[in-house]
């Protein structure tokens, strides 16, 4: 049975309905859902964005996150509850920031929807930063001058390119160059115009498919030397 046979089976006992019942709100028959659950066929993408409206998850956690082992209070929920980063702790309850290594790019991008790699990363506590989830990123070369290696960026989650705002900086996750900070100058239709604070480097467009996460800067963190 696959992750996402699992996890719609979990997810409909949760909510305490039926498969008929279910099955009636994705406008489907319930021998046809009852195939979804039982791992002998996989929706098609209409249906599929219609059952993640109805759990309120995320395509993404659906099908490669196993939600039997989480517990959905410990992942972020955004405005319109709708699920789609896991959420770190600590011991009195408190949302931790979680630090991604340096020269992690690659891994991150592997890992960055498995709540036990996100587990796994060091945790830091600002109580100053509030209202949002907020991550810390490495830092690379001297393009976004103060930060340099060795230095990191905190970014707050934005949920999509809509709410971005030309002027701000922000991290972008994407699945080209992974892991990149850099100021918003415009946005396209099919893409995202960027500069370096730098001037030696050229402004350039990051296509919106190749987009991950984007993370808007909100302090950094810098080495004793700095």
């Amino acid at each position: 049975m696959s992750v996402f046979s699992e996890n719609i089976r979990l997810l409909r006992a949760t909510l305490g309905k039926t498969q008929r019942e279910l099955s009636q709100q994705i406008q489907i028959t319930s021998s046809r859902y009852s195939s979804y659950e039982n791992g002998k066929s996989k929706p098609p993408v209409d249906v599929l964005i219609r059952i993640s409206r109805i759990f309120n998850v995320s395509i993404d956690l659906l099908l490669s996150v196993d939600l039997t082992k989480h517990s959905l209070k410990d992942m972020l929920k955004l405005p319109d509850n709708r699920i789609v980063l896991p959420v770190v702790v600590d011991q009195q309850g408190n949302e931790s920031i979680e630090i991604v290594p340096q020269k992690a790019t690659m891994g991150y991008l592997r890992g960055y929807s498995d709540p036990d790699y996100i587990e796994s990363l060091q945790t830091i506590s600002l109580p100053f930063l509030k209202n949002g989830k907020f991550r810390a990123f490495p830092a690379d070369g001297d393009s976004m001058p103060p930060f340099r290696d060795g230095s990191f960026i905190i970014g707050k989650y934005m949920e999509g390119v809509n709410d971005l705002k030309s002027g701000n900086t922000y991290v972008f996750i994407t699945l080209n160059d992974g892991i990149t900070y850099k100021r918003l100058r415009a946005k396209n239709k099919t893409s995202l115009t960027v500069v370096s604070d730098n001037t030696f480097y050229e402004p350039y467009d990051i296509p919106l498919n190749e987009i991950v996460e984007v993370w808007q800067y909100a302090t950094g963190i810098f080495p004793e030397s700095y």
